[in-house]
């Protein structure tokens, strides 16, 4: 079923939601892309304003990446390679830079379509657009129950796993003791609510980015000589008839684009539907706005974090080696030329799965509560998945993981449903966003659905 799921049909329905989506947007992204890159990371000092019902737009995007860039940005990029030949890399990013759009929508209608909780914040996510924007409240439901088996399986348990299994490696830690640590670091950050992973996103992070992103840089350099080939063999083996990892003849091509656009779309999750509800809480005046940083969350994952581990890959020519492959298989690449560079592979998964199993904690509090309406039943959810943290550490229910691929694709489905429904509707917030820019003004922090944006969701025509 999860294989299925994530074959063709799931990867052909995102792509193609996504290039429908470019098209209705009239290529905004692409036509705008230094504008976006100067108004969020040109920007970054100025999109630090929070207040006590809102996180800022840095922690907002923080928050997102965090939950975004796992373990899959280092493993699933290896995978595609052995799988899809160098070749599926030009077919990421070509995924990626549609999803750059794909994203944009996400956010932009999270933004719009966001309520004031009983506590004062801002929340929002595709439950909320999914119901009041799509009008589809049925399908936003499934998606809510979706989500939470998914993220309790992908959130908790293989999260958690990553991170005892490469501490184990680092250290010789046992898994029961990692689980321990594991469990009182969740619970220090997430007592705090989104206000303080909002803090802790936004200084680990950027850390975090740019530990994993130097040390690459540094192994390709190291591996510089093979690097104009490893350019040249990406676009070549992307048109190749014949697949340079064993496939018959005209088998090359299908590989490289299954496996090339499924890493390009799932290393940033654009059409899952979880970065949202991270989104829907920034200090923001226009969904437009935040929605530029979807945009280049989507970039900093997939284009930047994936293109730096298939480089250190496919310039070390282990990706040919019959005898490795996923993990072993960066960590390999990683120390053939730095013997201490497989560190650099254990430290980041480390980091790059906690972040992800604290995000998707939110994301799973978000979903219990609107299905509940209920702070109790929300409070308890996070103290059931910091034990399948525990059990994950330990090795626990791996049999659940497949389960978790499958909600992963069911909780997705709605989710571009509703994005291809509303594809006018992002049109229209996009020009209402460019006349406040052609008449250098500014929207309101307090927009939400109901005080402002509703009207824009009346007629999708």
């Amino acid at each position: 079923m999860s294989d299925f799921l994530w074959g063709y049909p799931m990867i052909t329905s995102l792509f193609f939601g996504g290039i429908y989506l470019v098209y209705k947007s009239r290529f905004w992204v692409y036509k705008n892309f230094f504008y976006i890159f100067s108004q969020t990371f040109g920007k970054i000092s100025s999109n630090k304003d929070t207040n006590e019902s809102s996180i800022s737009p840095f922690q907002a995007v923080s928050t997102a990446l965090a939950g975004t860039i796992g373990a899959g940005s280092i493993i699933g990029v290896s995978t595609a390679i052995e799988f899809g030949g160098p070749g599926s890399i030009f077919w990421m990013w070509l995924a990626a830079i549609v999803c750059m759009t794909t994203k944009m929508a996400e956010v932009c209608f999270a933004v719009a379509t966001r309520r004031v909780d009983l506590d004062g914040k801002f929340v929002g996510g595709p439950m909320y657009y999914i119901s009041e924007g799509a009008k589809k409240p049925i399908l936003a439901k499934v998606f809510a129950g979706f989500s939470i088996i998914a993220i309790l399986g992908t959130g908790a348990l293989v999260q958690s796993n990553s991170i005892s299994e490469s501490v184990k490696d680092l250290s010789g830690l046992p898994l029961n003791i990692s689980g321990l640590v594991i469990i009182v670091l969740l619970f220090l950050v997430l007592v705090g609510g989104i206000q303080r992973i909002g803090a802790f996103a936004e200084k680990i992070v950027p850390f975090m980015a740019l530990f994993y992103v130097l040390g690459s840089l540094f192994i390709i350099f190291l591996q510089r000589n093979h690097l104009a080939d490893a350019f040249k063999l990406i676009v070549s083996d992307a048109f190749s008839s014949k697949s340079l990892v064993g496939g018959a003849s005209g088998s090359g091509v299908m590989l490289g684009v299954r496996w090339g656009l499924a890493r390009g779309i799932f290393s940033n999750e654009a059409g899952l539907g979880t970065a949202p509800m991270a989104h829907a809480s920034s200090n923001t005046d226009h969904p437009v706005r935040q929605g530029m940083w979807g945009a280049m969350e989507v970039f900093i994952s997939s284009i930047v974090i994936c293109t730096m581990t298939a480089l250190v890959i496919i310039t070390s020519g282990l990706w040919q080696d019959p005898n490795l492959s996923g993990a072993s298989l960066t960590a390999a690449a990683f120390s053939k030329s730095f013997p201490f560079g497989r560190y650099i592979v254990s430290v980041s998964l480390i980091l790059f799965a906690f972040t992800t199993a604290v995000s998707w904690c939110y994301y799973g509090e978000r979903s219990i509560f609107y299905l509940t309406k209920s702070r109790k039943i929300t409070a308890a959810f996070k103290y059931l998945y910091i034990g399948f943290c525990y059990l994950g550490a330990i090795g626990g229910l791996k049999f659940a993981w497949n389960v978790a691929d499958t909600a992963n694709a069911l909780m997705a489905i709605p989710n571009i449903i509703s994005l291809v429904i509303m594809a006018n509707v992002f049109y229209k917030l996009i020009r209402d966003f460019d006349f406040l820019r052609e008449n250098n003004g500014l929207g309101d922090y307090s927009w939400t659905f109901d005080n402002k944006w509703k009207d824009f969701f009346k007629k999708y025509i």
